[in-house]
């Protein structure tokens, strides 16, 4: 079996703290690739700033295309909507039966995981590895000694896609933030107007 992380993100753009995030899962994990599942929506999060799939699509390609061990996933973009992660999970499950399927999530997500749809099921079926955030709320006890729930010790990172598109809205360097190729893309293709 092949051992793979989801790392499930809007990628609204795909920037250096989601970059750096799935290196340290590849490296510091038995895991073997890295999958970037960029999602279509999040309940989330608002819908109005969002870039059209095909936009975020390119820049996350761009930004991982040297690393072999990253890969880009779109199954979310052609399952019915509204989608919920579990939904793609089992898709996946079955998609891709000779892998192993782990849950990548920052912690932020993890303080309101019992807001997510069949939350348990995915306790059930996966395993779930989990990055340090400065800015989650606190944690339910059952999360933090769930025997599928793994935290791991990392830097933490200052970075989000709202400081980008804010940067970006005040026409400020972004050479901090994202990788030169995902910069150019934007200044080519302007894809927030």
């Amino acid at each position: 079996m092949k051992n793979v992380g989801l790392f499930f993100g809007s990628f609204n753009p795909i920037h250096f703290g989601h970059l750096a995030v799935a290196e340290f899962f590849n490296q510091q994990s038995e895991l073997e690739e890295v999958w970037m599942v960029i999602s279509p929506q999040n309940p989330f999060k608002n819908q109005d700033e969002l870039m059209e799939n095909h936009h975020r699509l390119a820049m996350v390609e761009l930004a991982i295309e040297n690393n072999p061990k990253f890969k880009t996933c779109i199954e979310e973009f052609n399952l019915p909507k509204p989608n919920y992660t579990i939904d793609t999970l089992q898709h996946m499950e079955t998609k891709y039966p000779d892998h192993q399927f782990t849950l990548l999530l920052g912690e932020d997500n993890v303080a309101y995981f019992d807001g997510w749809r069949d939350y348990e099921q995915i306790l059930d079926d996966f395993q779930i590895y989990v990055y340090p955030r400065s800015e989650s709320e606190k944690i339910k006890s059952e999360f933090l000694n769930h025997p599928k729930i793994k935290f791991f010790h990392a830097s933490l990172l200052e970075v989000s896609g709202t400081k980008i598109r804010e940067t970006i809205k005040n026409k400020k360097s972004l050479s901090d933030l994202i990788p030169t190729s995902v910069q150019d893309y934007i200044q080519k293709n302007n894809p927030y107007s």
